[in-house]
């Protein structure tokens, strides 16, 4: 009976749904690690189709006092996992034992979950980043088909094609934590002037020994007078 009731129930539902396509998105996501940690920036732009809808959305999550993770893509999907994320802080809180996740371990995780949801033929559209402190900075990827991997330069988005290779012309291993800022600034206003999906808007987060700590939104100086904006069709 209980079988009929439920073949009767989802008879009255309908089909199941699956999302075939991102409908509130973000735009790129920077991160680089550098010589106390990891830095990571986005701008605050969630964006319903072409219209540029919501303007204050932080896409950069502290997970525990030493890992933290920005999103590119749906961003109802990264409220999903960031809910997932928060059951498991609580769950470590709740169990007391002195154990945390660190970066690498969430970045397994996340891989794992992208997969699964794949292989259910509904992913969750996002790429993510993952970034943390345990004797070093750690950085990471994982996209929506649940590939991952670790490097010292991340670019999600439109920035995988315009800000990479700038990250990578300026960065150093053993950059301060004022030059990692102001090659994030650098790239960042250069996606602002070339991605319509950008605001010029942004929360940098960094995670150190110290902890995590993400600023709050702040804007840019911007150039608009430069002769080939006043004028694309200017000739040679």
């Amino acid at each position: 009976m209980n079988e009929l009731r439920a073949a009767s129930m989802e008879a009255k539902q309908g089909p199941r749904s699956r999302t075939t396509q991102p409908i509130v998105t973000g735009a790129s996501v920077l991160a680089i690690t550098y010589k106390d940690g990891v830095m990571m920036m986005s701008d605050t732009l969630a964006s319903y189709g072409s219209m540029a809808r919501f303007k204050s959305v932080q896409r950069i999550l502290k997970v525990n006092g030493a890992s933290m993770i920005g999103a590119s893509g749906e961003y109802s999907d990264f409220q999903y996992i960031s809910d997932i994320l928060e059951d498991l802080t609580d769950e470590e809180f709740d169990i007391d034992d002195g154990a945390t996740m660190d970066a690498k371990q969430i970045h397994s995780y996340l891989s794992r979950v992208m997969y699964n949801r794949r292989t259910k033929v509904n992913p969750l559209y996002n790429q993510l980043v993952v970034a943390g402190y345990k004797n070093g900075g750690y950085l990471g990827a994982v996209d929506m088909y649940g590939s991952t991997y670790k490097e010292n330069i991340i670019a999600t988005g439109y920035g995988m094609y315009l800000a990479l290779p700038l990250l990578r012309k300026g960065w150093r291993a053993d950059l301060s934590e004022k030059e990692a800022r102001e090659l994030l600034e650098k790239s960042m206003t250069v996606l602002f002037y070339r991605d319509c999906r950008a605001i010029n808007k942004y929360n940098v987060a960094k995670v150190t020994k110290a902890g995590v700590e993400i600023s709050k939104p702040y804007s840019l100086p911007t150039q608009w007078s430069y002769k080939r904006f006043v004028n694309p069709h200017l000739s040679e």
